[in-house]
């Protein structure tokens, strides 16, 4: 079975802000103010959380340049011999810039140097000595790893990225360090899931889906709101694709409930309403399939229902391309049109 589409979130990259931040110190004046992103006019952005691991909401991306030549200035000489934790350190940063560069501009050989330098630093932090440190850096590379690999749909780069996520759960633990732990196991979720996606094997599906869970044990709605939103959302699309592989209803309805609880988090929470419109099409996605499965006219009818409510009451909220989506799946149905009112 072809495997549908689903839209997925991608938490803050709160290493990638940090690293942003401490380089804008090293800038002149001029150039540390254009690091702000202009909040002078409110602009609604439905792409919010959507574009992957680098995507910048405190900064704006006209810095990662000049932060880039900062930082590769700063590592010349014999810094690594005078410093060498330092360097390390400054290794991070850059490979941090790099990658962020790398997404923004599809770019990937600005990811293979961010791999590098996440790299060098693991020369110098040690698992025993420099634990977090090497921790830190695991995660780094692991999400470098990552965003590569879902961008050339290439399985070395996220099984690559997936020994460095359980190298930094070998340090990181639900109890010492909770926020770390959840949010490496989300993006050993995401891994997982981009991996089935290209062996098509239930068995990665099922490793998304417990790592996904696993993530949620540490969230909760008032300290970690739209996090939570996220991987439910996210759990629910492995559930999905899971349940598509082996053909599961049982695994479509848990998927079902899984989009259920994130859209109830989005709206509760009042989070942007975007990402609420996207969990509702994943969830109308998922009901499609299990329709088809079941041969459920019924529940195909209430689905294209569905589809036309998201098209008629959200135009605002919704990304070119999901437009196109739910106007396939009306299509699909062979219905045209769309109904009065909202629900």
């Amino acid at each position: 079975m072809k495997l549908s589409t689903t839209y997925l979130f991608y938490p803050d990259n709160k290493v990638l802000e940090r690293a942003i931040s401490r380089s804008t110190d090293m800038l002149d004046e001029a150039l540390a103010k254009a690091a702000l992103p202009d909040t002078r006019m409110t602009v609604v952005d439905n792409f919010l959380y959507t574009r992957g691991n680098y995507e910048l909401h405190r900064f704006s991306a006209n810095v990662l340049g000049h932060a880039r030549q900062a930082l590769e200035a700063l590592l010349t000489g014999d810094y690594r011999d005078r410093e060498p934790r330092a360097w390390a350190e400054t290794q991070n940063t850059l490979g941090n810039i790099l990658a962020a560069q790398g997404q923004q501009q599809g770019n990937v050989e600005l990811f293979e140097q961010a791999i590098r330098c996440f790299n060098h630093a693991l020369e110098v932090f040690d698992q025993e000595a420099s634990a977090l440190d090497w921790a830190t850096t695991q995660y780094n590379l692991g999400t470098a790893q990552q965003a590569l690999g879902r961008q050339l749909d290439d399985t070395k780069s996220l099984k690559a990225s997936v020994h460095a996520y359980t190298h930094a759960l070998q340090v990181w633990s639900q109890k010492e360090t909770p926020e770390a732990w959840a949010s490496t196991m989300h993006q050993l979720g995401a891994t997982f899931h981009a991996y089935g996606r290209l062996l098509k094997g239930s068995r990665t599906f099922q490793k998304s889906v417990v790592a996904y869970k696993n993530a949620l044990t540490g969230l909760d709605a008032d300290h970690f709101a739209f996090e939570l939103a996220a991987a439910h959302n996210n759990c629910g699309a492995a559930l999905h694709n899971l349940g598509e592989t082996e053909e599961s209803p049982d695994h479509l309805e848990e998927a079902i409930r899984s989009y259920d609880t994130a859209l109830t988090v989005c709206m509760e929470q009042q989070l942007p309403i975007h990402l609420a419109v996207l969990c509702r099409i994943n969830l109308s996605t998922a009901r499609s399939v299990l329709a088809a499965l079941k041969n459920d006219t019924a529940l195909s009818d209430e689905v294209v229902d569905e589809f036309e409510l998201i098209i008629e009451c959200f135009p605002h909220a919704l990304q070119p391309l999901c437009l196109k989506y739910c106007e396939a799946q009306i299509n699909q149905s062979g219905r045209a049109g769309t109904r009065d009112g909202c629900r």
